[in-house]
């Protein structure tokens, strides 16, 4: 069915294509081009097999030419990443990695999500997440191992990945 394979497939190709296109609101609207092209050729009759295939290949392809229309040489391109130059089956099983851990954490409670995301993404301190919360040092140690226990325990792996 069309609307799962876009449930489930939505978010690991926007996190695919940035890997090529490095902003967020550009890979969305490629992604979303993608579907669109896709749901076109199946009304049209178009038979796909691998569907999911096809997206990814069809997300890779327009990404080049947004990145050739801009100038950007792409003979050689791979998909980057914080730590250097990674293939494509890896940028595809790292967006959906990526995809489940956000899917994880969006899940949290929010005070929960909040105080976690203020210490892991943003880097700050016990003591600077109590003040721009407005709780006590205490309470977001609380909160923080809360979420880390909610993450390891629902979601496989998802704590070595962050902390990997």
């Amino acid at each position: 069915m069309f609307e799962d394979l876009f449930r489930y497939n939505f978010r690991p190709l926007c996190l695919y294509a940035l890997h090529y296109v490095q902003d967020a609101d550009v890979a969305e609207d490629l992604v979303q081009e993608c579907f669109t092209t896709l749901w076109e050729k199946l009304q049209e009759g178009t038979e796909i097999a691998n569907r999911r295939a096809y997206l990814y290949m069809t997300v890779r392809n327009r990404c080049l030419d947004r990145l050739r229309r801009k100038g950007i040489a792409t003979e050689s391109l791979k998909p980057y990443d914080t730590y250097g130059i990674i293939d494509d089956d890896d940028a595809e099983e790292r967006s959906q990695t990526e995809a489940r851990l956000w899917t994880a954490i969006d899940s949290l409670p929010p005070k929960c999500r909040e105080a976690f995301l203020l210490n892991k993404r943003d880097g700050l301190k016990y003591e600077e997440v109590a003040r721009e919360m407005g709780i006590s040092e205490n309470t977001v140690r609380n909160q923080i191992s809360k979420a880390l226990k909610l993450l390891k325990d629902g979601a496989v792996k998802i704590y070595m990945f962050f902390f990997g």
